[in-house]
């Protein structure tokens, strides 16, 4: 007696392990294809602009092999620390935005907390306001800030153009509306049975928001600072409208203003100065990145 045999289900399966495999390899090949793309597209300029800032101000003007350094000098950089006008640059942008991120957070974490867990009418509404805010650009804000600085001024007297201080008031503009919706969305992500059981067990809300909330979302408060630090230390339009004596200048606006002189462009030195602005962010990306990302994510997917 003879008996068929099952039909086998293992070429099938190898199959379609292969096809999958196959099917992730090209996946592989085609994300290093294009982080590839990415990476020549953002990192030639900087390169670029390291090769210039090694480079003489004559062999510069000699337009021959501009991606290489015949005779490389660190006279740039040496010229800019040594320079006591760039100092004082380098520590205006230092002090604002310090300052700016602490009133930031001063502001965003309690306007967070407040719009994500104290429910009450209109908060969803002002939590939507409080984003929109932050879309509309420093192009259309500076005019009527420098509008209501000279009534100010008319009303009691007191200056506040061109004072590096004055950017303290304007740069939370700025900062304060994105930070809090980045919080807002970070706290929301928290269980709400932490809040609750504080609750229970006696607890105001300043004492859970400071025991319980901060530390629990300290990825998000470092992704704020991060961002209000940033924004602070790269803005250039309102340095640009509200400052002018050189020695209530920010780096962002100084390097450009004090380096080109009529026609005359210093690019050795605007290289160097650029590279050198660009090294306090960088280093605290390169540090703070892992919570930098994980503060955005749950910012913007919660809430």
């Amino acid at each position: 007696m003879t008996t068929l045999a099952a039909p086998s289900t293992a070429a099938p399966a190898r199959r379609k392990r292969r096809s999958i495999s196959r099917d992730r390899r090209w996946a592989l090949r085609w994300s290093y294809f294009f982080l590839a793309v990415f990476a020549v597209f953002f990192l030639t300029p900087p390169i670029y602009m390291l090769i210039t800032s090694l480079k003489t101000s004559q062999e510069i003007s000699a337009v021959t092999a501009p991606w290489w350094v015949h005779d490389p000098t660190l006279g740039n950089y040496a010229d800019l620390l040594g320079s006591a006008q760039y100092l004082t640059f380098f520590r205006n942008s230092a002090l604002v935005s310090v300052i700016v991120v602490a009133i930031t957070m001063l502001i965003a974490v309690p306007a967070a907390f407040a719009l994500s867990r104290m429910k009450f009418w209109g908060s969803a509404a002002i939590a939507t306001g409080i984003f929109l805010t932050y879309l509309i650009p420093e192009t259309l804000l500076f005019i009527p800030l420098f509008k209501m600085f000279a009534v100010f001024k008319n009303a009691t007297g007191i200056e506040l153009i061109n004072h590096w201080w004055v950017l303290l008031l304007v740069y939370p503009t700025l900062t304060v509306p994105f930070c809090t919706w980045i919080m807002i969305g970070y706290f929301a992500s928290i269980p709400k049975e932490l809040d609750e059981a504080a609750l229970v067990d006696g607890a105001s809300y300043r004492q859970i928001l400071l025991r319980i909330f901060i530390p629990v979302a300290l990825p998000g408060l470092i992704a704020a600072t991060i961002f209000a630090f940033t924004v602070a230390w790269a803005q250039f339009l309102y340095p640009l409208a509200f400052t002018t004596s050189a020695d209530q200048l920010v780096l962002s606006v100084g390097v450009v203003t004090t380096l080109v002189k009529s026609d005359v462009f210093n690019w050795g030195q605007i290289m160097a100065g650029a590279l050198l602005g660009a090294a306090p962010p960088l280093l605290i990306y390169v540090f703070l990145m892992d919570y930098y990302i994980a503060g955005l994510t749950a910012g913007a997917t919660k809430g």
